[in-house]
């Protein structure tokens, strides 16, 4: 199954105080380390921000597109990277801007074992994790079906098509703290992940 990556940037950041996707992270920016480690697991990668969203320099070969309408969740953003790739791959692996600490061989694990679904979902916990899944491409319809009447949680789409939840314990393997699925989204998170990434808070970031 030829599988491709989106990374969603478009959200508004708001526990974080400023854009998430724009965060120095070691000599890169938050985005661009993300994209980077996504893109050894699956090619092509789109990054789908919000319309005017500033964006760091990002390799030509990945893709750009931007939501159709503001503040409508993942769901916006899945449906434009399905658009974006939908010629070129028969699925995609969906994440956030904002997992720096992503593992491209929980990546591929999640794409292995969601051979055959719709969309294949971690389960951490009992949570389904909208941004550590696969969906095939001919789930555009339903999820644009969703969009068109305000129904914008992705757990709907979970019960309308073919879906299968993996249990984190069938990726500890791969990702032993399960780091492909915690995300940044207070200043203390970025702090304590950045820490554990063995670099120091740049001085332009917060304190």
């Amino acid at each position: 199954m030829s599988t491709g990556g989106i990374v969603l940037a478009g959200g508004g950041s708001r526990r974080m105080g400023q854009p998430k996707a724009m965060l120095p992270f070691g000599p890169e920016r938050m985005l661009q380390r993300v994209v980077r480690l996504l893109r050894e697991a699956v090619d092509p990668v789109v990054v789908v921000a919000a319309a005017g969203q500033d964006l760091p320099e990002l390799p030509t070969a990945v893709l750009l597109a931007r939501d159709r309408r503001p503040n409508r969740g993942p769901l916006e953003g899945i449906a434009a990277g399905l658009r974006a790739l939908g010629e070129r791959v028969e699925a995609v692996y969906v994440t956030g801007c904002d997992v720096p600490l992503l593992v491209p061989g929980f990546v591929r694990r999640v794409i292995e074992l969601g051979a055959g679904c719709d969309v294949a979902v971690a389960n951490v916990d009992g949570h389904d994790e909208p941004l550590a899944a696969v969906y095939r491409v001919g789930v555009l319809p339903e999820v644009e079906k969703l969009l068109a009447c305000d129904c914008l949680r992705s757990a709907l789409l979970f019960d309308r098509v073919p879906t299968r939840r993996i249990p984190g314990e069938q990726l500890l393997d791969v990702d032993p703290m399960l780091d492909s699925v915690a995300n940044v989204n207070t200043p203390e998170d970025y702090r304590a992940t950045l820490a554990r990434a063995g670099f120091e808070q740049p001085p332009e970031a917060m304190t």
